[in-house]
């Protein structure tokens, strides 16, 4: 069973999308199927050809037709949705060009596929990028003044929807916690008990319903935002847990002050040296043990905090009006350089607040506390908001793959005999795994070049994807295979 808590429910609910309805899930096809077939960023975000950079007059002509085929590009996906729904509209719409005359539906269709995007992070992972600069364009001051209206509107979320009801005291209540706790399969509970869960769940829903329905709040949406937080108490306990994991191993088969002995010939040293197998970085086994253990628990806050960074990410990323974006080649592609004020002072809170729990401790910060963000490392917020959906990702699949393995040295005789034959058993191969996982990962390896390399903020997440991508190179990777593991990207749909 997993709930978080709800002392600070309130400021929690201004983040919480609420859950689609049929009706939402309608226009979220018609959206997911327009956004495919969309190529919006790739007609638009096209660097001039090298040869005309540096000649005189070429760079305003270049902004110009940029700008015309943003416009064109707009217009023409706004005119097909129209008439995706309603021929004979949408016909009219390309003879009359009054998109304003559409601008209640069209705030409402982007706005629901931000928010079924925030509330499932794993899908969309391509078209929401592609929503995201087109609607970064249309709410620039050129082509919202020639649409006559601003395309985006504020996300649907269970504190905006109780507050409009004037029901806000619903989210103080303390039946709410049991009304949106999300029931997890567990070895330590029978059939039965996980069924009294269900039914108490239930009853916790029912209680809420019966105390704060009526006009102008109808049952069902009280209904609403009871599944709305279960469905956020969902992705937070199955994004941290891996994280959670993590750490125990780490503090369960590691010691802070000094290397791991087993047996006389067995020691497992956490200590890297910069130059050697790839690290960049050099620090003895207490400091690389800590080194991993914060970066862990800054992840740990950063995913708990996810919904709120989000926001703010998408926040920065819309305003452009306020803070606009520059075109550049930041060495991986042209990228949409912007910067992200309100993103950049949230993740400072967040680091803080770690900083703080690891200094009351009675420990010392290790590594750098460089935020790279609205640079050639982090060009814009949506890349801050990929690259941290990408921690469960890496640690997910070697969490599973250790359980996995667990499981098969005791119930598969043959299995057994094929990790003591080749690895010395199960729990030398696991060892072995976190071993090179807790170096490898936090090594401060996987930048282009030493300047942006090390133990940045950023830099730590970068140093475990380059771990992941040499995965097929260590020797248990075998057994990785053995498990049913295919891989850290997950699916890539849309």
């Amino acid at each position: 069973v997993a709930a978080l808590p709800s002392a600070s429910m309130r400021e929690r609910a201004k983040f919480i999308p609420l859950r689609l309805s049929y009706e939402d899930r309608k226009i979220l096809r018609l959206a997911e199927g327009a956004l495919t077939v969309c190529d919006y960023t790739g007609r638009v975000d096209a660097l001039p050809p090298q040869g005309q950079a540096g000649v005189p007059g070429s760079a305003p002509r270049w902004q110009a037709r940029r700008k015309q085929r943003q416009v064109e590009n707009i217009c023409a996906l706004l005119s097909g949705i129209v008439t995706a729904l309603d021929y004979d509209q949408g016909a009219a719409l390309l003879e009359s060009r009054e998109y304003s005359e559409y601008r209640s539906f069209f705030r409402h269709f982007f706005e629901i596929v931000r928010r079924y995007k925030i509330m499932n992070p794993e899908k969309m992972r391509s078209s929401y990028g592609k929503l995201l600069f087109l609607l970064q364009d249309a709410n620039s001051d050129e082509v919202r003044e020639l649409l006559g209206f601003n395309v985006v509107a504020p996300v649907k979320t269970v504190h905006s929807l109780l507050a409009k009801a004037k029901r806000l005291e619903m989210l103080d209540d303390p039946v709410l916690e049991a009304a949106s706790m999300e029931i997890l399969p567990d070895k330590g509970l029978s059939r039965g008990e996980i069924q009294r869960l269900i039914k108490r769940k239930e009853r916790a829903v029912e209680h809420l319903v019966d105390k704060y329905s009526g006009h102008p709040l109808p049952p069902d949406s009280v209904r609403l935002c009871c599944y709305s937080i279960c469905d956020n108490n969902s992705y937070l306990n199955s994004d941290r847990r891996p994280v959670d994991q993590m750490l125990q191993l780490l503090d369960q088969h590691f010691a802070p002050d000094g290397p791991t002995k087993k047996g006389e010939d067995v020691c497992y040293d956490l200590s890297i040296l910069a130059g050697a197998e790839g690290s960049r970085l050099s620090h003895s086994h207490a400091r690389q043990f800590h080194f991993a253990r914060q970066s862990l628990l800054l992840w740990r806050s950063i995913i708990g905090d996810m919904f709120r960074l989000w926001s703010l990410a998408e926040q920065d990323l819309l305003s452009t009006h306020e803070v606009p974006y520059s075109l550049k080649d930041t060495g991986q592609g042209p990228h949409r350089v912007q910067q992200c004020p309100r993103t950049y002072r949230a993740m400072q809170q967040v680091l803080r607040s770690v900083q703080g729990a690891v200094v009351v401790s009675g420990g010392e910060w290790v590594g750098s506390s460089m935020i790279h963000m609205g640079d050639h490392n982090v060009p814009n917020a949506l890349n801050f908001i990929d690259k941290y959906n990408q921690v469960a990702r890496i640690l997910g699949p070697v969490v599973r793959t250790l359980e996995a393995l667990e499981t098969l040295a005791e119930e598969d005789a043959t299995a057994a005999q094929l990790l003591d034959e080749g690895y010395g058993g199960f729990e030398a191969l696991r060892l072995e795994i976190l071993h090179d996982f807790f170096r490898g990962a936090f090594d401060g390896s996987g930048a282009d070049n030493f300047y942006d390399a090390g133990s940045c903020i950023d830099g730590r997440l970068t140093s475990a994807w380059n771990w992941c991508n040499t995965l097929p190179s260590k020797p248990y990777f075998p057994v990785f295979k053995l498990v049913g593991f295919a891989g850290f990207d997950g699916e890539f749909d849309g």
